[in-house]
C-alpha cells in the first residue's frame, strides 16, 4: 500500500470538512495511520478520558474510517464507531453492553443511511459498515461517510448524557 498516497488522499477529504460545523459540534478530524491502516478520526474530546490525548485516551468514543492493504484488494472502504473502556469515563457511570445498546436503539432509525452497516457485534464497536472503494473516486466517498456522521454524532452525546453521575 502507497501510506503517503493515501494519506494525502484522506487529508484532502479531511481539509473539505464543514470547519464551521465542526467547530460548532467542537468536533475535531485526526488523519493518520495505525496498525498498517490510513484512517479519518471523528472524535470530541469530551468524549475521552480527560487530560490524555482523545486519539490514544484508554476511555474514548470516536468515529474512523480507514483502508488497508485487505480493504483495497476488497476494493472497500470501511467505518465505524468505537467505544473503549467507557466504565473509566470520567464524570459518568457507563456499563458498556448498556450504552451500546441504547446507543444502537437511537441508531436504528438512521440505519438505513449507512450501506452495509451492522450493529452486531460487542459494546466496543457501536456500528461498522463498507462502501465500495473506486480508486478514483475514494476521497469523495470518504467526505461522504465523515458528513453522514457528523449528522448522527449528537447520538453520542445523547447516549453519554443518560450515564452522566
Amino acid at each position: 500500500m502507497d501510506t503517503s498516497f493515501y494519506l494525502e488522499k484522506f487529508q484532502k477529504a479531511a481539509d473539505q470538512l464543514d470547519q464551521k460545523m465542526l467547530h460548532e459540534k467542537e468536533i475535531e478530524a485526526a488523519v493518520g495511520v495505525v496498525l498498517d491502516a490510513v484512517f479519518l478520526k471523528l472524535y470530541k474530546k469530551s468524549w475521552a478520558s480527560s487530560a490524555q490525548d482523545p486519539l490514544t485516551a484508554v476511555s474514548r468514543i470516536f468515529f474512523s474510517i480507514w483502508i488497508n492493504d485487505a480493504t483495497i484488494q476488497e476494493q472497500k472502504i470501511y467505518y465505524n464507531i468505537h467505544a473503549f473502556k467507557l466504565r473509566h469515563l470520567k464524570g459518568y457511570a457507563i456499563q458498556s453492553r448498556q450504552f451500546a445498546d441504547l446507543f444502537r436503539s437511537s441508531f436504528n432509525i438512521f440505519e438505513t443511511q449507512w450501506p452495509n452497516v451492522r450493529v452486531s457485534y460487542g459494546p466496543l464497536t457501536l456500528m461498522q459498515g463498507w462502501v465500495s472503494c473506486d480508486a478514483n473516486d475514494f476521497q469523495n466517498e470518504i467526505l461522504s461517510l465523515a458528513n453522514n456522521f457528523l449528522s448522527i454524532a449528537h447520538l453520542v452525546d445523547d447516549t453519554l448524557i443518560q450515564f452522566k453521575k
